[in-house]
Formats: C-alpha cells, sequence, structure tokens
C-alpha cells in the first residue's frame, strides 16, 4: 500500500508520520510539503531515513506534480493536512489561504478521483478500498457561548478567512463523496498541542518567550476557550479514521479539555516556576494585548462520534499532555 502524505513537515503532520511508519512499517509513504515557513524537516528526523519513507518538495497547487506523483506510486491513500492554517496571517493575506486551502485541495481531489474512479459512482477493481482523508478543524463551525458542543451536524460559520477556507475545502470534498461516490472522509479537530509545533502558536510562545524573560502576549482579557488535543492522541484518531472510517462521514477529534488561553499560560508558568525557577514568577511576564479581529470565544467538541463509532479515546489529559510538552520545548530551546 502507498499513501500519500501532504503538509507532512508540519507540526500534526510530522508527528502522525512517525506515529504511522512506528506502527505501520510496511506501508509505503510519500510526503509532499512545499516546505513553507511552517514546514520544517528537522520535524522528521527520526524518519528520513526509513526504507519506505519518501520525500517530496513541492506544491498542492501543483497539479502536474500530483499527477506525476500519483503515476509513479500509483497511491492507494491521500491523507491531506497540508494547509496554510495560522489565523493572523489569513487575516493579512487571504489569498495565500484560499489558494493552498481551496484551489490545493481540489487539485488533490480531482487528481485522485481520475485515478481510482472508472467514472461517476463507479471505482476501479485496483482501487476499490482507496481512501481520501481530509484534515479540517473545528474553527469552521464558528463560535460557541459558555454552553454546548460543535457535534458533526454543527452548521458551518466560519469567522476568519482561515476557517473560511478550511470550510470550502470541507465541502468539496463532500461533493466528491455524493457527485462521484469517491471515498473520502473527513475529520475535524480541536486546538493540537505537543511536540513539534511552530514557534508562532500559543503554547511555544508562551513557554519560549517566558524562558527567554520576554513578556508574554495574551489576546484580550484572556478568556477565549478552547479544547485542547495532544497531538499524538490527534494521530491516533486519524489513524482509525483512515482505516476504519466510513465513506462519507466526518468525525470530529478533541481532547475534552477546555482550557481559556489565561489558564494555559499560568499553568506554563507555574510549572515552569517549579522546574526552573528565577527568583520571580513568570506569571509577571503576562501581559494583556489587543485582540485578534474576529476572536472566537469558544470552541469546544463532542467526540462521542468517533469514540463510539471507532473506538477512539483521548489517553492524554490537559495536565499530563503539556508537562511532556513544556519538557520537549525546553530541549529544544535550551540548545
Amino acid at each position: 500500500m502507498a499513501i500519500l502524505v501532504t503538509g507532512g513537515a508540519g507540526f500534526i503532520g510530522a508527528n502522525f508520520i512517525h506515529y504511522y511508519l512506528s506502527n505501520n512499517p510496511s506501508i509505503t509513504l510519500v510526503n509532499l510539503d512545499k516546505l513553507t515557513y511552517a514546514g520544517n524537516l528537522g520535524n522528521l528526523e527520526e524518519v528520513k531515513n526509513h526504507p519506505n519513507y519518501s520525500f517530496v518538495k513541492g506544491d498542492i497547487c501543483d497539479r502536474r506534480l500530483i499527477e506525476e506523483l500519483f503515476d509513479k506510486y500509483d497511491f492507494n491513500g491521500v491523507i491531506h493536512f497540508a494547509a496554510e492554517s495560522h489565523v493572523d496571517n489569513s487575516i493579512k493575506d487571504p489569498s495565500a489561504f484560499v489558494n493552498t486551502n481551496v484551489l490545493g485541495t481540489f487539485n488533490l481531489l480531482d487528481v485522485a478521483k481520475n485515478h481510482w474512479m472508472e467514472s461517476p459512482q463507479q471505482v476501479k477493481e485496483s482501487h476499490k478500498n482507496s481512501r481520501f482523508l481530509h484534515i479540517s478543524t473545528d474553527e469552521v463551525y464558528g463560535t460557541l457561548g459558555s454552553e454546548g458542543l460543535f457535534t458533526e451536524q454543527t452548521p458551518y460559520a466560519p469567522n476568519s478567512p482561515y476557517s473560511a477556507s478550511k470550510a470550502s475545502s470541507d465541502f468539496l470534498v463532500r461533493s466528491y463523496y455524493h457527485t462521484y461516490g469517491m471515498n473520502v472522509v473527513t475529520t475535524n479537530c480541536s486546538n493540537n498541542y505537543g511536540p513539534k509545533q511552530h514557534d508562532e502558536k500559543l503554547i511555544p510562545t508562551i513557554i519560549r518567550k517566558a524562558i527567554y524573560n520576554e513578556d508574554i502576549p495574551i489576546y484580550g482579557d484572556g478568556k477565549n476557550i478552547r479544547d485542547w488535543l495532544y497531538v499524538e492522541d490527534h494521530c491516533k484518531g486519524i489513524e482509525l479514521a483512515f482505516k476504519k472510517g466510513k465513506a462519507g462521514e466526518t468525525y470530529n477529534i478533541g481532547g475534552n479539555n477546555e482550557r481559556n488561553n489565561l489558564y494555559i499560560a499560568n499553568s506554563i508558568c507555574e510549572i515552569l516556576d517549579d522546574i526552573r525557577p528565577k527568583g520571580k514568577s513568570y506569571k509577571a511576564q503576562i501581559t494583556f494585548v489587543k485582540d485578534r479581529p474576529g476572536h472566537d470565544f469558544r470552541y469546544a467538541i463532542d467526540a462521542s462520534k468517533i469514540e463510539n463509532d471507532l473506538g477512539w479515546r483521548a489517553e492524554e489529559n490537559f495536565e499530563s499532555g503539556i508537562k511532556k510538552t513544556i519538557e520537549w520545548y525546553l530541549k529544544k530551546y535550551d540548545r
């Protein structure tokens, strides 16, 4: 079996490749990544010499390249992580998000469909089990008030150019199932954290700023809430959805760990106070900055569908996961 993983040099993709090859060593896995600012081959040091792993530098917007890769490897699986994902960047320049997240996803879907399908609703015998797994986000659902959870039936209501572009890609994936009968599955995850995340994201920023004795910036009043999912738990959910999910279905993956941003900052500072004391608390560095435009108040996922249907469970709670995460970043920033 040969699988194309897109965006595998990014945070979640790199963690997934390492996890998947560790548990499926005979699979041929090709990683296609453009290596933008968010992609880092250093994230893949553990697998770079694996005999069944290959890296290709390239853009999912390059249709000819995707066609060449399908012809060469005859993929019977696509796991699609590649996306522009930083909300602040989408506010500054939405065009890159539309190109990669919408047009890039279309290219992948269409090439896979042409390679796997004889005609609409007719799969080639050689690819009767081929599957396209699309990795999306809970941000497509918009924002929640103080109560309630996002389910797979929650209407889409994206509020940023990033989430709008991901919603668009989700709908394209859905359309290829209903129009062509293509074997597709979508997962929508809550906020991931853990090793290998880009420095710009909230948790790495808090850790880095703290130990470098810089201001720790928190948007607005810090009360915005996210459901935090440890990245390896997410990887396990992706594997289950890819192998056992029902074609045409969506599965929400969440950590059941709702925390607001100020709580995150305070928790990290308290752990650092304990393991790396410096005379005064790191909390003194917390600084409130102007809020992000259109900043969604709360995300929280109901993961009962993937739990009940596929047997997935989040193994890390926030307290155990954040300790592992801090330890990893301290090693990185101490170099």
